[in-house]
């Protein structure tokens, strides 16, 4: 690890007496988790799952080496999956503290862990009566943690407001700035004070995961700039994205095909934040005259209970969105945009375009996950990748072992539900829809701390982003940025 710039505390003890461990997102893209020790206090920066394939399942069920009882808090950046999808676990574990994190993420981080703890015990359930089924030895499956679980999270939200300095544990102070990710998604500015030393201080910035700006709906990423020590995000850090105005012109070309052949375009997406984006897009091209009787299904209940809770939370709303609602339209709604709730709803948009006959206009269909890892889109795969009036259109990032990944990858055979599933659909990918910042609005992020130079450390990627964005760094401000591995524990 280099130290260029950093400020050096006066003692070995006091460097000990505050140190940062990884125990997820060091090396891929999920499973956030930090753990800050200091000589006072012991809090933990995210609890996330980790997501795409096996071995993910087997890190999930792998309970990281960190004693939960003796955690002070806990600090949530926001509400996705990959930050937050452990926190059951913790419980479970004798963690009895505070969860800290903004209003709006409190709320969509209950939603989320719900859904979560729902397909957590429908999966086991499934897998138990697949074996029975196959005349197989019956086992106890047990979920990752099951709706009970989830309940005995929510009495431990602690709601911050944004901008405003909290202390969370002794001697540890936390700030959340707008991030721009999704709603109520926040980067830390974390202030210690270490018990050597007559209290060493330091500053720590952690950019959770930032989103790109000018995305719909949301505020733009605020910066931060001051810090000692800086964990930053490195998803994108080797390319930047397609500007957002030709993805969408793209997806309303595709689209518009889709319409003309009476077919069907599948859109795996994550409920939280893109599929809220993805309706305002639509419901912006419906204003324009575009894609006129074209119906559109978000079929996912937790993207319909989120979407609500997008609309009761509009002071978040970025000012073009709030120039909609002024001028009496929606940004989150348009004349055929249908959500769909139950079983049986679902179930019967099978039967819609790609070839099955019904609509003639053909139809959209937004279901969850994003990365094709669970949810209702697994069900639409099963009946749809072998058709050739279907349209997959790919949104987001998929990482490495997911079902998405492989569909990107161009896979003409793939398993869903258990089942092997021939891909006559055409897959589309669209680049420019992400709700990460790219490689260029990282570095400006990472380049802007002023006075002495912090420590960078690149998380939340693959290797190969973070190498890119490690060297784009080390050009732009001279700082040697760290790469830590899962495990490894830096003094501060």
């Amino acid at each position: 690890m280099c130290s260029v710039g950093l400020r050096i505390p006066g003692t070995v003890a006091a460097m000990a007496d505050m140190k940062l461990s990884f125990w997820g997102a060091a090396g891929e893209v999920t499973g956030s988790c930090y753990l800050l020790e200091t000589g006072r206090a012991r809090v933990l920066i995210d609890f996330g799952l980790h997501q795409g394939g096996p071995s993910a399942e087997v890190r999930n069920r792998r309970f990281p080496p960190l004693d939960a009882a003796r955690l002070d808090a806990v600090i949530l950046t926001h509400a996705h999956l990959d930050h937050s999808g452990r926190l059951p676990l913790l419980i479970g574990e004798g963690f009895r503290g505070r969860i800290f994190c903004t209003a709006a993420t409190a709320e969509l981080a209950c939603l989320t862990l719900e859904d979560s703890g729902h397909i957590q015990e429908s999966e086991a359930e499934r897998f138990r009566r697949g074996r029975q089924r196959c005349g197989r030895e019956l086992c106890i499956v047990s979920p990752l943690y099951t709706l009970r679980d989830v309940e005995a999270v929510r009495p431990l939200m602690s709601p911050v407001a944004f901008e405003s300095p909290r202390e969370v544990a002794e001697g540890v102070t936390v700030r959340f700035v707008e991030a721009g990710h999704i709603l109520g998604s926040a980067s830390l500015e974390v202030t210690v004070e270490g018990k050597n030393n007559g209290g060493v201080r330091r500053v720590l910035a952690f950019s959770g995961d930032l989103g790109p700006r000018g995305v719909p709906l949301l505020r733009d990423p605020r910066p931060l700039t001051e810090a000692d020590h800086v964990v930053l995000e490195s998803t994108y850090g080797d390319r930047d994205h397609r500007s957002l105005d030709d993805t969408v012109e793209e997806m309303a070309q595709i689209l518009e095909s889709v319409q003309r052949a009476g077919g069907k375009a599948l859109v795996p997406a994550f409920a939280i934040g893109r599929t809220q984006q993805l309706i305002y897009h639509l419901g912006e091209l419906r204003r324009a005259g575009r894609l006129d009787h074209m119906p559109v299904y978000v079929d996912s209940p937790m993207a319909v209970e989120t979407t609500e809770l997008y609309r009761r939370h509009r002071e978040l709303f970025d000012p073009p969105a709030l120039r909609i609602i002024e001028n009496g339209d929606s940004p989150l709604n348009f004349p055929g945009l249908t959500f769909t709730r139950t079983a049986e709803e679902s179930k019967r948009l099978n039967y819609l375009g790609g070839g099955v006959g019904g609509s003639g206009s053909g139809a959209v269909i937004i279901a969850a996950s994003g990365m094709c890892t669970g949810g209702r889109i697994l069900h639409h795969f099963k009946h749809g990748l072998w058709r050739k009036g279907v349209h997959v259109i790919i949104v987001g990032f998929q990482s490495r072992g997911s079902l998405g990944r492989r569909l990107v990858e161009g896979a003409r055979r793939v398993r869903v539900l258990g089942e092997w599933i021939a891909v006559n659909a055409k897959i589309h990918t669209l680049g420019g829809l992400s709700a990460h910042a790219g490689r260029t609005e990282l570095l400006e992020w990472g380049g802007n701390f002023r006075g002495v130079r912090p420590r960078m450390i690149l998380t939340h990627g693959e290797d190969a982003p973070r190498a890119a964005l490690r060297d784009g760094l080390r050009q732009r401000t001279g700082i040697d940025a760290a790469m830590p591995q899962f495990g490894e524990t830096m003094p501060l």
